[in-house]
């Protein structure tokens, strides 16, 4: 992955996203068109390379029909074991693909793969081992989402606040053990190490890490969305504006009040 990163992240995004609008429209389980919004993780705890999915999801969607708001239910939405092994599908279907058409470059301690049917053979052992999908309890109202957005969206690899100590030679950070029951623990690195751990978290120039999949996508957003907010009697909160005009203070020209982008003013 790390030799193909820009395919396959995207083969990585796209598998999520197409996973979980799938299974929804299934009867079986949501049977409605439902949204995803993902952003791609390519970090550990211990800034290791670890590449995975953070996804959010509305809790309903808009029926096949296009007729009705179908809300999932409040402790389940779709059964894990299911995402899983349609994510593995999913993606080594993509990988597949991404091989024949020669899309895939294998170099150094990967060009072995290459030769024979050694890439179809690996790709096989994989169908072999359980993927990992992990569903976390609903948020409990909007400000959560835009907190959880602001979490995990535009931080790289490590914030500031874990960073302990750097004494000339060696960085020494905070990171959180999921093996041993979440424990915090101190990690101490050679300057030179943990420069090398953070440059492997920076994304090919111009890549689009967060995406939107369903009725959440752009295409979808003024039809499909707006028609499942009218459905589903949602009232949207449209925040209370007060027109303010100012005067420059530099220039002595006009400045008029012109919205507001979250919670923040745009203006002055």
């Amino acid at each position: 992955m790390f030799q193909n990163q820009k395919l396959l992240y995207s083969i990585l995004l796209k598998s999520a996203g197409d996973t979980i609008t799938e299974l929804a429209k299934d009867p079986k389980f949501l049977g409605a068109q439902t949204g995803v919004t993902t952003v791609l993780h390519t970090w550990g705890q211990n800034l290791s390379f670890h590449p995975h999915v953070h996804c959010i999801v509305p809790g309903g969607g808009l029926s096949n029909d296009g007729l009705r708001f179908i809300r999932s239910s409040k402790k389940f939405f779709l059964p894990v074991r299911v995402i899983s092994r349609k994510f593995r599908g999913k993606f080594l279907y993509y990988l597949k693909e991404a091989f024949k058409n020669g899309d895939i470059k294998l170099f150094n301690d990967t060009a072995e793969l290459g030769h024979g049917f050694n890439f179809l053979n690996f790709i096989d052992s994989l169908y072999q081992t359980d993927w990992v999908v992990y569903c976390k309890k609903p948020f409990k109202s909007p400000w959560h989402v835009v907190n959880y957005l602001g979490r995990y969206t535009h931080r790289v690899a490590i914030s500031n606040s874990r960073i302990v100590d750097f004494d000339g030679t060696t960085v020494t950070f905070r990171w959180k053990d999921y093996r041993d029951n979440n424990k915090v623990k101190l990690m101490t690195l050679k300057a030179e190490e943990f420069v090398r751990r953070f440059l492997l978290h920076v994304l090919p120039s111009g890549f689009t890490k967060i995406r939107h999949y369903g009725i959440l996508s752009s295409r979808n957003i003024g039809t499909k969305l707006a028609l499942c907010v009218i459905l589903a009697g949602v009232r949207p909160i449209v925040p209370k504006i007060v027109k303010h005009v100012y005067t420059c203070p530099v220039c002595g020209g006009i400045m008029v009040f012109s919205g507001l982008i979250g919670n923040a003013y745009a203006g002055p």
